[in-house]
Formats: structure tokens, sequence, C-alpha cells
């Protein structure tokens, strides 16, 4: 080979090099990343798990206990998007530092189109969610009676606490919970926060000589509002359940609304209508929507064949019936829905009453509703306590399954071939 040939193909080599390692270093690191927004109260920390080869990519958020897959993860060279379609969300983010470094922007689309934007940021590795410059001195593990200053409702902050000074917990409201939040105590500081692709939450507060806690708390782009809170081992909140006798309990309308599909639909059609009927008025945007969702299809599995029927009402942020049908879709393919879905109108309380004129006014999303045989509203439950709240959960899910039973004893018997014992539908089983 002459001097010049083995010049060329040297030369083509090292290009080849170059380029290789230009685009492995584009390419995001695989593990555990330290991520947050930049909010108007300050970091707003989670984690962020990135998995994959060969440049195909996946990712998830991580908030204590909780992981959460985005819908998709697309690059193109040093840019990532990575989607939450069913909160009609994204991250945009561009990679540098040898691929452990990602900046860029959270974007999540809000009312009438409306655009929340926050600067996004992460850095490959594990590290503290918020770091413990001083050993923790205070202990807030426990329950707390909890006041917002935005709010007239009572609300209750349940905490755990390791000794490491990482927390834990959530707060309770009449409208549902605040999900799962993830900080730490340092000194006699809390710092907690939680992100799930459209809700960006930031607490902020400090342990008094009093023993109580006072802070602040930020939402998104714009919301902020202080807090303060009071130990309270029995703080609780009253019963979201009301319940109505016969006599007393109104019919459901029979109103007509458009499926994921576009067809009408009307709530006294006998297709929607069982023994009992469930109907859930949520909206894709509501964190509490989103548990009760999955709570709801596992009820489904269980009790349908003893005829109770689901529906779900949403009510969305834009008006767009295509827009909002795709984001719902999103939302029902997330959860497996497994029971019909009706587009019902703009995230609005008057829309709701005039949707739903058996539901005295909207309280909280999500609201639900169980209706007898006779296609009278039985019971009406507000806001949903989620997985996050624990021993709430599990307690919410037992009232929730009585209620059932009850509507069901009171129904026409089963046709024949279904289960029965006595004067009861027999109990589903669980698994």
């Amino acid at each position: 080979m002459t001097v010049t040939k083995t010049a060329a193909v040297l030369t083509a080599l090292l290009l080849t090099v170059s380029v290789t390692r230009a685009a492995d270093e584009a390419l995001p690191q695989i593990g555990m990343w330290r991520a947050w927004l930049d909010s108007p109260g300050g970091e707003l920390p989670f984690d962020l798990q990135m998995v994959g080869k060969g440049g195909q990519f996946k990712a998830r958020i991580g908030n204590g206990p909780e992981k959460i897959p985005f819908s998709s993860l697309t690059r193109d060279g040093k840019s990532l998007t990575f989607s939450i379609d069913y909160y009609d969300a994204r991250i945009t983010a561009t990679t540098s530092d040898g691929g452990k470094r990602l900046d860029g922007e959270w974007i999540k689309t809000g009312r009438a189109g409306e655009l929340s934007r926050l600067p996004f940021h992460a850095i490959a590795g594990k590290a503290p969610r918020f770091p413990v410059d001083t050993p923790a001195s205070a202990k807030v593990a426990g329950r707390w009676s909890v006041k917002f200053s935005q709010s007239d409702d009572q609300a209750v902050g349940q905490f755990d606490q390791k000794e490491d000074g990482t927390v834990t917990g959530t707060f309770l409201t009449v409208g549902g919970d605040y999900r799962f939040l993830a900080g730490s105590v340092s000194g006699n500081e809390l710092r907690l926060s939680s992100f799930d692709g459209a809700h960006a939450f930031l607490f902020k507060a400090r342990l008094g000589e009093d023993g109580s806690l006072k802070g602040d708390f930020w939402s998104r782009d714009t919301w902020h509002e202080t807090w303060s809170a009071e130990r309270d081992d029995n703080a609780k909140l009253e019963g979201g359940f009301v319940t109505f006798e016969p006599d007393k309990a109104k019919r459901i309308s029979n109103a007509a609304f458009r499926d994921l599909d576009g067809k009408r639909r009307t709530l006294g059609e006998p297709a929607l209508g069982g023994r009992v009927t469930i109907i859930e008025v949520f909206g894709s945007w509501c964190p509490n929507c989103h548990d009760a969702t999955a709570y709801l299809v596992d009820v489904n599995k269980r009790y349908r064949r003893f005829g109770v029927k689901i529906i779900g009402m949403a009510f969305e942020l834009t008006g767009d019936f295509e827009r909002d049908a795709k984001v719902v879709r999103a939302f029902a393919d997330r959860h497996k829905v497994n029971f019909p879905i009706l587009i019902a109108g703009l995230a609005d309380k008057d829309q709701v009453k005039a949707a739903l004129p058996a539901l005295d006014k909207l309280r909280a999303y999500p609201t639900t509703l169980f209706i007898d045989h006779e296609a009278r509203v039985r019971a009406v439950h507000t806001g949903f306590s989620g997985p996050a709240t624990g021993e709430a959960y599990e307690h919410l899910r037992a009232e929730f399954e009585r209620q059932i039973q009850l509507l069901l004893a009171e129904a026409p018997p089963l046709p024949k071939g279904e289960i029965r014992i006595g004067n009861a539908p027999a109990s589903p089983n669980p698994n």
C-alpha cells in the first residue's frame, strides 16, 4: 500500500471514530438522574430513570415509591422529547457533557390552550432529591392538622421520616390528596416535591420552637400560597360520602354526550345502565382522577358480572372535541379502561351541573355517583384518597364496595345462571 493510500485509510478511520464518538456523546446516559424544574419557589426536584440500548430509550419519573413511565421518548441527535400524552404535556431537552446533562423546558397545555412552562434540567447519577446540609433536628413523622391559606377546607398531613432525614408522605384534603411527595429534613427545614408530568408541587416549611410547621407551597409556574400545621395524631377528614334514601333521591337525567368515537350516547340507554350504575365525574388533567379511575377499572373487572355498570364523564380543558378526546383516549389507554367514557364538556362547575342536574353542585374532581336500578342517585362521594394515603385509601375502597353491595342487594334478581348467595350477591374474588 502506498503512503498516500495509507494516509487516506487512516483519515477515514479517524473520521469514523470522530463521528461515532460524537453520536455516543449525544446519547443520554442510562440509569438514574437527578432532575428538577426551576419553579418560582426554587428547584423542584424529581427522580428520572433512563433505560434502553442501541439508541432506543424509555424513561420514567420517580417520586418516592411512585414510578410513572413517559408515554414516549424520541431522540433527534442531541434533542430529546419526553411525551406525557395523557396530560397533554412534554419535556424537550438537549444533551451535553457527554450525555450526562439535560437542559430544556417542560410544557403543559391547560385551560383554553394556555401553556404552563418551566425550565427543566437533569444530571446523570443518583443524588439526594434535596441536599441535606445539616443533620435533621426536626421530627415530622406522623399526622398533622394543616391549614392552606387559600382554602377554607380542612387538610391533613401524614409523613414518614427515616434516620437519614429523608421524608415521604402526602396531604389529604376533601377534594383528594397531593399524591406521592418525597423530600427531606435538613436542620429544622422540611422540603417536599412531586412531579408527575403535569403537576409540579413544591413545599417548604420550618419547624418552630412551638412545634408547629409554617411554610410555602408552589404549584406549576403561577400558584403560591402559605401553609401551617399543628401536630395532631387524631387528625382526619370528614367523610366524603353523602347518601340518600330512595324517596329523597333524584333520578339521573337522560342527557346525551359523545363518546370517544364521536357517537352520541344517552345516560338512560340500556347499554349504559345496570343493576347498579357508577358515574365518575373526572378530568384527564386531574391527578386524583387517575387514581380513582385505576381503582374503578379493578372494580369493573370484579363486579360487572353482578350487573354493575361504570360510566366515565370527562370534563376537559380545551372544549375542542378532537383534542379533548385524544387526551382522554391516552388517559384510558394508560389505565386500560374497560368501561365507556363520554366527553361531557369543559371543566366548569356550571357545565357539570347542567349535565348532571341530580348533583346539587360539584365540590371536587373526581366526584362519584352511585345510582340504583331505578336510575336514582343514592350516594355521592367527593374527591378520592389515592394509594399515597395508605390506610385512608384502603378505607375508601371498602366504603365504595360497601355502597355497591347495598345497592346490589336492593336490585331485582340476577338473570338465571349468575351467582347469588341468599339475598345478596356473592362477594367477588378480589384476585
